[in-house]
């Protein structure tokens, strides 16, 4: 089974790449961030017309995921819990029928949390961080195989960018960042991409000013995180980097695991 996660900065400006991308690559599931669109308006059609299933989370104009999938989920959770009052469509669950039972798969956009020193958007950030932490808390006492993929707006260590003294204040990359995502790994998660690969650089993320992609000046912020039951199934992933340079390309790139279910 391959599981995919593809911030994709507006599916319907991007639904041609998704489609040529979805034929080429062939993933049994994909959690699209970014769609930003409400959910009446997602091109579900060209995706059921390649055998998908189609769950949405959107919201107007802004942020919005969704979960594709071949196989059809046994049942969808939309929104990520602890604030009743958060509007912000950045998290969706699905619950799907494999063998030997459920995998749970769960297509995230983690806030980004930019200026830093805005009274709001990074205290929300790290709000948001501890919520998923209570979340995959809960999630993990189920022992079942569970994959947290998404857009985490996190850099994890300082070869995941191209120059860290660049992103040194930037909250992709300030320490309060990382120890959340750090607290994360702690209660027992595997990051898919690191335990299976050493490369340095690897990014995900290519910014569209300065020519970030022919420089190579990238980030890597696009993550699979895995439950114990889902790590030892685990057996490879891809970083599908050739995507960024087709024309009109998202700034993120797909990332992959590849699963023994």
């Amino acid at each position: 089974m391959k599981i995919a996660t593809w911030n994709i900065n507006g599916v319907r400006a991007r639904i041609e790449n998704l489609v040529a991308w979805l034929k080429q690559s062939s993933p049994d599931i994909v959690c699209l961030q970014e769609i930003k669109c409400q959910d009446d308006a997602f091109p579900r059609l060209e995706i059921e017309a390649l055998g998908y299933h189609v769950e949405t989370h959107g919201q107007k104009s802004f942020n919005g995921v969704a979960i594709l999938s071949k196989l059809k989920p046994d049942a969808v959770n939309r929104g990520l819990p602890g604030d009743e009052a958060d509007e912000q469509a950045r998290f969706m669950e699905a619950v799907f029928s494999v063998e030997p039972g459920k995998i749970r798969v769960c297509s995230i956009y983690l806030p980004n949390g930019n200026p830093a020193d805005d009274p709001v958007k990074y205290p929300y950030k790290l709000a948001w961080m501890a919520r998923l932490e209570a979340f995959a808390r809960d999630r993990l006492a189920l022992e079942e195989p569970l994959v947290l993929a998404g857009d985490y707006n996190v850099i994890p260590e300082p070869h995941d960018c191209w120059d860290p003294t660049v992103w040194a204040k930037d909250a992709l990359f300030l320490p309060q960042t990382r120890q959340a995502f750090r607290r994360l790994e702690n209660l027992g998660l595997t990051d898919a991409v690191r335990a299976t690969a050493d490369d340095v650089p690897l990014y995900t993320f290519w910014d569209y000013q300065a020519g970030s992609w022919q420089k190579n000046w990238g980030i890597r912020i696009d993550h699979l995180l895995l439950s114990p039951e889902a790590a030892d199934r685990l057996t490879g992933t891809a970083v599908e980097k050739d995507v960024r340079g087709w024309e009109k390309p998202s700034d993120h790139v797909p990332v992959a695991g590849y699963f023994n279910f």
